[in-house]
């Protein structure tokens, strides 16, 4: 079996873009994936279409040394845009595998440690009282045990930092009082907190109301921030959606920052990266709990890959019934009183439905970035 060509679909919904992959084979077995579109987001696009010229004609099932091939083959390897390129393809390799096989994914992993994926989702709303009705919505319609709030009140970026405290602990409190003791409930507060002292305070504000985590409290690119964090505060800290390959999550292990991990697996470099690292943190009683926000095919990677992890703890999850992005699979995973099915067809046990396509096509995107009264960055 050979590699023929690879192809590449971005979607647009919501907010921001899906960047679909396709791995065609001479066989005619084809398997998919999805690449986060990082940076500009064509330039993800170009990175698989430069990563075709060198896996054409090689057997896809070589899944490890083609990985290595493109990761060690490139000049300067890591970065957001190779490993978002290569973690795309390399699920499109192990779903040709798994269909070659005749076998599900999660079986090229080693086989389930358990039955059904435990997923959040995160509610919605301006104010408390906003995002604890939202809250009581998304139990009622989907069965979640556990959802994920942001914690800073709108505007935070031109309030006093007192009044961001109390505005995060506020949000935090009504849907704890909306939801009751049983939901298990997390926070984010998107990495907008540069100084430790200031993250320590924001996790002390939100303990009293049992997170089951607290994200990316500091900035990704020292661990050192968080090592003191952790130092002053009980609060269970997760981080790594911003962390690529095993490398990057060595320190953050060794020194026990976080107590769990969060690495994306559209991102780090792939399934077969991502279950390395959960490995590595299992090593040191560190849970999983990946990160991801985009669409249904990146879904149904992390619900094989999660299926097989013994501390993975919790997936984050978007519906998958709503309009436009339940057209892009021909039938997305299932999800049953806040837990996600795992597919036992071979290999991800999911198809694109390409011609919905056109319907949505990709639009331009940048990030916002809030700007204060003084003229200057919020965050980065």
């Amino acid at each position: 079996m050979k590699i023929t060509d690879i192809q590449t679909f971005v979607v647009h919904i919501g907010w921001r873009n899906y960047l679909f992959v396709k791995v065609n084979t001479d066989e005619g077995i084809s398997g998919i994936g999805e690449a986060y579109p990082v940076g500009p987001d064509k330039a993800t696009v170009e990175a698989i279409d430069y990563f075709e010229e060198w896996l054409r004609d090689k057997d896809p099932r070589d899944i490890e040394g083609l990985w290595q091939l493109m990761y060690n083959g490139s000049r300067f390897p890591g970065g957001s845009i190779l490993n978002a390129a290569i973690s795309g393809i390399e699920h499109a390799l192990f779903d040709i595998a798994g269909k070659a096989y005749g076998i599900p994914l999660y079986q090229l992993l080693g086989g389930k440690c358990r039955n059904k994926i435990r997923v959040y989702q995160a509610p919605h709303g301006d104010t408390p009282e906003e995002l604890a009705e939202d809250a009581l919505r998304l139990i009622d319609r989907y069965g979640f045990t556990a959802l994920k709030i942001g914690p800073h009140p709108p505007g935070q970026e031109s309030m006093p930092w007192n009044a961001v405290v109390r505005g995060a602990a506020a949000r935090m409190e009504a849907v704890r009082k909306a939801v009751g003791d049983d939901i298990d409930i997390a926070c984010d507060p998107h990495a907008k907190i540069f100084e430790p002292s200031r993250a320590i305070d924001m996790a002390n504000a939100l303990k009293p109301y049992r997170p089951l985590f607290v994200e990316e409290l500091t900035r990704p690119e020292t661990v050192d921030a968080l090592i003191k964090v952790r130092a002053h505060t009980e609060v269970p800290l997760a981080t790594g959606e911003m962390l690529y390959t095993k490398f990057e999550f060595k320190d953050l292990l060794v020194t026990g920052a976080a107590d769990i991990v969060q690495p994306d697996i559209c991102l780090c470099g792939g399934i077969q990266e991502t279950k390395k690292i959960a490995s590595m943190a299992e090593a040191f009683y560190v849970d999983l709990a990946p990160h991801n926000p985009l669409g249904p095919v990146a879904t149904a990677v992390n619900v094989h890959l999660a299926a097989t992890c013994p501390n993975f703890i919790i997936l984050e999850y978007t519906a998958d019934d709503v309009p436009g992005r339940k057209e892009f699979l021909k039938e997305p995973v299932k999800l049953k009183d806040g837990y996600l099915e795992i597919p036992d067809k071979p290999g991800l046990g999911v198809e694109l439905n390409e011609e919905a396509f056109a319907r949505y096509p990709s639009v331009y995107w940048r990030r916002p970035i809030p700007i204060r009264p003084d003229g200057s960055v919020a965050f980065q």
